[in-house]
Order: C-alpha cells, then structure tokens, then sequence
C-alpha cells in the first residue's frame, strides 16, 4: 500500500489485490471518497475526508483518479479512461468475492486522460 497527501488531503492506495481489500473494507471510513478505474483491473484509492466534504477540490479529485489510473492495466491505454467514484460507504465486498473485487451500490464517473495520450 502506499501513500500521498496534496493539499492536505491523505491519499491511500493499494500495489495488490489484498491491499485493496485491506484500504475497501478496513481503512476507509464510510464518509472517505473512493476510486477505481472502471473495467481495468488495479488500484482501490481512497482519499480521507473527516471533515466529512460532498465533494473534492478538483485538484484532489484529478490526482486521485490519476492514481487509479496510473496503478491499473489501463495505464497503457490511450484517450480518456473512465474512473468511478464513490463513498467509501458505498462500497461493498460480498461474500465470497475474490481479493481485489467489490460491488458499487452509488457511483459516479469522470474521465481522466491515460498517461501514453
């Protein structure tokens, strides 16, 4: 797992399907923003948020979806990829799921370009 801050903002990610399972369902608290890029397997990030925001500065948000990006197989992909964002409480792990794999009940999607566009 690793980690950053901007603007004061800690940001968590994870190097392994286990470590996305550990930031999903252990670290993050329900109020914490959480991304993955959509269809590609990779990165669970999650940005804290105690103040309890609706909504991220975008710069945060941009970085954070890189993140999921950058840390997925659709690293190597070009134009715009698609990245779901949602509260952490939004996320859930069935039972039976495999590491790494979760289930979104509330999400929304933005679009972030790939790294090679």
């Amino acid at each position: 797992m690793k980690e950053e801050e901007l603007d004061g903002f800690e940001i968590l990610y994870g190097t392994s399907a286990r470590d996305n399972d550990k930031i999903s369902t252990e670290l993050a608290e329900g109020q914490d923003f959480w991304f993955h890029a959509a269809g590609y397997a990779g990165s669970h990030v999650i940005v804290r948020n105690p103040q309890g925001l609706s909504d991220l500065p975008k710069p945060v948000e941009k970085r954070a979806a890189e993140l999921a990006v950058l840390n997925s197989k659709a690293k190597n992909a070009r134009g715009k990829i698609e990245v779901h964002l949602a509260f952490a409480r939004d996320v859930k792990k069935p039972k039976g799921f495999p590491p790494g794999k979760v289930l979104l009940k509330n999400y929304r999607s933005l679009k972030v370009y790939s790294p090679h566009s």
